[in-house]
């Protein structure tokens, strides 16, 4: 199952890049939040009615929630039209990773913060003609967006009921988005090609890998889905390569590595029954 949702949300990512020509990243962004929260919003006021609803107080809650979600979706659109997909999940995955390790007070995490940090300096390393640097610091953006999306979920998630929260985060963060989609590439985004690929995207990388997601928590211990959660940089780099033909040097594989052993060694070394930071980055993940 969680290979599924990875596999899902890479192919979700890889598809999007088809899209970079006809309507560049920020159109390609819009159109997958615009067509995910056209899809989960109904779907939520049908099955929720007025429980459904934002209250005052967390107004302000969903506003944040939403408009990280855009900012991070649109940072990694940018990043991997410039650099290849393995390489942008990669520098991104360090963000939420660095998060669950500066959160915990367990002396062995610096070891993996070191390992994760070595390994985002190794793909530093390789910038120049093959790594662009844009590229490389939209992913890092992307990942520093994602770290503050864990946190603002978590708020969310206090204030909303079942998924009532993400729904109303799409709505916002594609309100948000939709002004940039429209400023770079306009009627092209109503094309049918767009929006088929589009609404694809939307499911690929959004509602598919999210439902899984839910699912896998509820019989595997975070724990062990943070562990699971460490291949997806592989998954990134293998749907790179084959759907694009985007091919890694021996460089980015240690990197890689590295970036995913830390992960995978911060979830084993845990003892609480999980990182609680880890946990929700799988409950968000497609997000």
């Amino acid at each position: 199952m969680v290979a599924t949702a990875m596999l899902s949300v890479q192919i979700g990512a890889a598809l999007a890049t088809k899209l970079f020509s006809t309507v560049g990243p920020q159109g390609a962004v819009t159109l997958r939040l615009v067509l995910a929260a056209a899809a989960m919003l109904p779907l939520t006021l049908l099955a929720r009615g007025a429980k459904a609803f934002p209250r005052r107080g967390s107004l302000g809650v969903v506003v944040l929630f939403g408009l990280d979600l855009a900012a991070m979706n649109l940072s990694f659109y940018e990043a991997i039209a410039r650099i290849p997909l393995g390489v942008a999940v990669t520098v991104e995955f360090s963000g939420p990773l660095c998060l669950s390790l500066v959160t915990s007070r367990r002396r062995r995490d610096v070891v993996w913060a070191c390992t994760a940090g070595g390994g985002v300096a190794l793909l530093g390393s390789a910038i120049g003609p093959r790594l662009h640097l844009d590229g490389v610091a939209f992913a890092a953006l992307a990942g520093v967006f994602w770290a503050g999306y864990i946190l603002a979920s978590k708020k969310a998630g206090k204030s909303f009921s079942s998924l009532d929260g993400l729904s109303w985060g799409l709505a916002v963060a594609a309100v948000a988005i939709t002004p940039f989609g429209l400023a770079s590439k306009g009627a092209a985004l109503l094309s049918g090609r767009a929006l088929g690929l589009g609404a694809a995207v939307a499911a690929l990388s959004s509602v598919i890998p999210y439902s899984i997601d839910l699912l896998t928590l509820r019989i595997v211990t975070p724990r062990h889905f943070g562990v699971m959660l460490s291949l997806g940089p592989a998954f990134g780099a293998v749907a790179g390569m084959v759907l694009l033909g985007q091919g890694l040097d021996v460089r980015e594989w240690i990197a890689l590595g590295m970036v995913a052993g830390a992960n995978a060694g911060s979830s084993v070394s845990s003892p609480r029954d999980g990182s609680e930071e880890m946990a929700q980055v799988g409950r968000e993940l497609a997000a």
